[in-house]
């Protein structure tokens, strides 16, 4: 019976480096090759053997890697950022990181992270995204607020983009620009609104069949929004072995 190869991969934007080692730390292989050849970079991991021990750091594109090394009939370890310690190294580059990455996981040292089957990540792009347009539209209000600020207008209202509010802005004078820059953020606005309720509705209609989302919106104070986050961000549940773990991960614990 083969041994049981262990591959580390250095991955980056455009290219990876992948090294194979033995069971006893020897080096069978280093390879670099290009990400675009989805081939060459799958040639490179199952040379190895079959079903090998494959770790890739949680950086800045490894869904497509990761789904194609499962594929593949790998056993793909995902490596914690900043819960594996990397020494102190007077050489760094890629051919070192995935060394030691191959090396921590061979030795059974691996901090990992969890990977979220296709359909969690999918909901979190949904949840995430709505998140990110929410950020930039509150920074889009911030900026009619400092406009009527330099104009001295005083907003008695709390909610600037209500019905009170819209009438404050389309009866109030401003001097020179300040009329098309405010009238430009709040087209934006608008517009952010639309995309806002889409993504929305499309976690709902993800969501409509999940048993925890109903569930979680027992607890009050959590409606669909955040509901929806929960779901996406904490996934499986069961990954979790007991509240305190959870509680832990998600930062609630002094």
């Amino acid at each position: 019976m083969q041994p049981q190869p262990y591959v580390g991969i250095d991955l980056h934007r455009r290219r990876s480096v992948i090294v194979q080692r033995s069971q006893e730390g020897g080096t069978l292989a280093a390879t670099q090759v290009m990400n675009d050849g989805v081939v060459a970079f799958g040639k490179a991991v199952t040379d190895a053997g079959e079903n090998p021990e494959v770790v890739i750091e949680a950086c800045y594109g490894w869904y497509w890697a990761v789904d194609l090394l499962e594929d593949l009939g790998a056993t793909v370890h995902l490596a914690h950022p900043l819960g594996n310690h990397w020494g102190n190294r007077r050489v760094k580059n890629d051919l070192r990181d995935a060394e030691d990455l191959v090396d921590l996981l061979r030795l059974g040292r691996l901090a990992e992270a969890w990977i979220a089957p296709k359909e969690v990540r999918e909901l979190r792009e949904l949840v995430r995204h709505r998140a990110k347009l929410v950020s930039l539209r509150t920074n889009l209000k911030l900026q009619v607020y400092s406009v009527l600020a330099k104009e001295g207008v005083h907003v008695p209202m709390t909610d600037l983009f209500g019905q009170a509010g819209t009438v404050l802005l389309e009866s109030t004078a401003l001097a020179l620009a300040y009329p098309a820059r405010v009238e430009s953020l709040r087209d934006l606005i608008e517009s952010f609104d639309r995309q806002i309720a889409i993504f929305e509705s499309d976690a709902r209609r993800d969501l409509a069949e999940h048993p925890g989302y109903h569930a979680i919106q027992a607890i009050p104070g959590v409606g669909e929004i955040f509901a929806a986050i929960f779901v996406a961000e904490i996934g499986e549940v069961t990954r979790f072995t007991s509240p305190q773990h959870l509680c832990s991960w998600s930062g609630l614990t002094p």
